[in-house]
């Protein structure tokens, strides 16, 4: 059994004493591991976490006196180091926006067992790896940050109402003419291959869904605030282009792996989104970081060596930590902050990570065909662990077949 002193403390906070004993209950088998508390309202919450720090808090979102999206956003305030989850059966719209921002991920009651257990390891573990000091002094100094896209949160608002039909998550995006002819004109690239022309927002939410909508919505805006950038060896088309490949193809692996379409959408925007690191350094140090795809395309070190022996962090830790604050789900941050090095996954699993590890490797080769830089780019000791090495050969097919998207412009 482990020391107590190093065990994990996590506070479950919930007004209903009912949900609290069955909390205790269902998570009996994890007190060897973790240090739990549970109690009844976010002031009681607050009282004890200035008495001792803890790791994780687990909120309900509906409480008299302080709700759950106000206790996080003083947890965040007060406690920033502290991961913050929501568990509610409640989808409050009003609420739920608030925690945009200040929730490293929403679960929905009722959660199984091991959801939860899954979640809280990977959160605490996630948050433990990107609290790397250099990477926060870094992040100090930037002037431009990539910020959520307000037409995503009405999204996301707007979702909170069951009676809520496609038509009107079509009116949303069309409020906005410069990020519709952006979807409309890579809905109807080949990308999709959706074989039809689409010519309006709501058609598009109906063919490809409002997940993908919205991944797409948030992947356009991170983007469109750096299209002003002047660069002089960094493309910002190029990147778009790889991040569309890898998304397409993170999604598609999924699905030959019979992974579930919540797995398939967490791995398709975390595809789109996992390069914002790059936008954002190139961005921030133009100067800097043309020096650094200079030194990593001498072929002596890798990009991600170059780019932290300059910044003391490389573009997947920064573009991680960042999107983090947007309160992605973190399977998805998982993937973006660890996409070059999966195996410092403390808890392994085919997830989102996975794939985009994969297709990324897989669509660069795309370009260089270079047998040498694939497996220098594959974790196979990762893949090993996880037992899909000899999944490759698939996967490769896919590639091949599937990587055909156009460029934004």
């Amino acid at each position: 059994m482990k020391d107590v002193a190093t065990k994990k403390r996590i506070l479950f906070v919930d007004d209903e004493s009912l949900v609290l004993q069955g909390l205790q209950r269902m998570l009996r088998p994890m007190r060897a591991e973790w240090e739990m508390v549970f109690v009844e309202s976010g002031a009681k919450a607050l009282e004890l976490m200035e008495q001792a720090p803890f790791d994780v808090v687990v909120s309900d979102m509906r409480m008299p006196g302080m709700n759950g999206a106000e206790l996080l956003a003083e947890v965040l305030k007060r406690f920033p180091k502290t991961v913050r989850l929501v568990l509610s059966g409640h989808a409050d719209r009003d609420l739920v926006l608030k925690c945009i921002g200040s929730t490293h991920q929403y679960l929905s009651k009722p959660c199984e067992p091991e959801e939860l257990k899954s979640a809280i390891t990977r959160a605490g573990d996630l948050e433990q790896s990107l609290r790397d000091q250099n990477l926060r002094q870094l992040i100090s100094r930037m002037d431009r940050l990539p910020s959520m896209p307000s037409l995503y949160v009405e999204i996301v608002e707007k979702l909170q109402d069951p009676q809520i039909g496609l038509e009107e998550i079509g009116g949303i995006v069309a409020k906005d003419l410069a990020m519709t002819a952006k979807i409309l004109k890579l809905v109807n690239s080949a990308f999709f291959g959706l074989g039809r022309q689409i010519s309006s927002p709501v058609e598009a939410v109906s063919y490809l869904g409002v997940d993908t909508i919205k991944s797409l919505v948030l992947s356009i805006h991170a983007f469109s605030q750096f299209a002003d950038s002047k660069f002089k060896d960094f493309s910002i088309d190029a990147l778009w282009v790889h991040s569309q490949q890898t998304a397409g193809l993170a999604k598609e692996i999924i699905r030959l792996e019979q992974g579930e379409p919540k797995v398939m959408d967490e791995s398709f925007v975390a595809g789109l989104l996992h390069d914002t690191g790059k936008l954002v350094l190139a961005s921030n140090f133009p100067a800097e970081y043309d020096q650094v795809l200079q030194v990593g395309r001498a072929g002596n070190i890798g990009l991600l060596t170059s780019e932290e022996n300059t910044f003391g962090a490389n573009h997947a830790e920064i573009g991680g930590y960042l999107l983090g604050l947007w309160g992605l789900p973190v399977p998805v941050v998982e993937a973006i902050a660890l996409h070059h090095q999966p195996g410092r996954c403390p808890h392994p699993i085919f997830s989102p990570l996975t794939a985009v590890h994969v297709a990324t490797a897989l669509v660069n080769f795309q370009l260089t065909h270079n047998e040498n830089n694939l497996n220098a780019e594959l974790d196979l000791n990762y893949l090993n662990q996880l037992g899909v090495a000899d999944r490759m050969t698939t996967w490769r097919a896919a590639a091949e077949a599937n990587l055909h998207p156009q460029p934004m412009t």
